[in-house]
């Protein structure tokens, strides 16, 4: 299993659909998976529920994935932030995308899908990667930056990492 993590923007799910594919193995993407299983949205849970019962639900997705999954796995950007999902991904690779919030800003658009960015986009984005970027760095085996490339060749430098990892 390969862990993909990143802040919004960094291209987790789409590197890890093409990651997928050129290494056989089936993706999953944590938050597709809480909203295919809640039937709503994570911008509906968010204004609903609150973001404690996204979170929830989202541990307890990342957790049951990362015992059950044998692939290319995707965390939503704040999935880190939780103790018992950074305990349990030091046992797993784990891919740091890192990109700048110009690129960030191109590919997601900062528009209402993002709760955590609803309010003062890019300043929120700021925020939270000054927050998380520490334990992002913390938790991964590699880090790869994903601004102003395309996901093949972000995808052939992942693929290279762990060619030399494993060899």
């Amino acid at each position: 299993m390969l862990v993909l993590v990143g802040p919004p923007g960094a291209g987790k799910s789409a590197v890890g659909e093409a990651l997928a594919k050129a290494l056989g193995v089936p993706f999953r993407d944590t938050d597709a998976a809480v909203e295919q299983s809640t039937g709503r949205s994570i911008s509906d849970i968010f204004v609903q529920d609150g973001e404690a019962a996204f979170r929830s639900l989202e541990r307890d997705e990342v957790l049951s994935s990362l015992t059950s999954h044998a692939g290319v796995l995707s965390l939503g950007g704040g999935a880190i932030m939780d103790d018992d999902v950074q305990e349990a991904l030091k046992v797993h690779p784990v891919v740091f995308l890192d990109v700048g919030i110009a690129d960030a800003s191109k590919r997601i658009g900062f528009d209402a899908s993002r709760p955590m960015l609803v309010v003062n986009p890019r300043a929120s984005w700021t925020r939270l990667m000054n927050i998380r970027r520490p334990i992002y760095q913390d938790l991964a085996t590699w880090r790869v930056d994903t601004a102003a490339r395309d996901v093949d060749s972000v995808v052939a430098e992942i693929l290279s990492d762990v060619e030399v990892a494993t060899a």
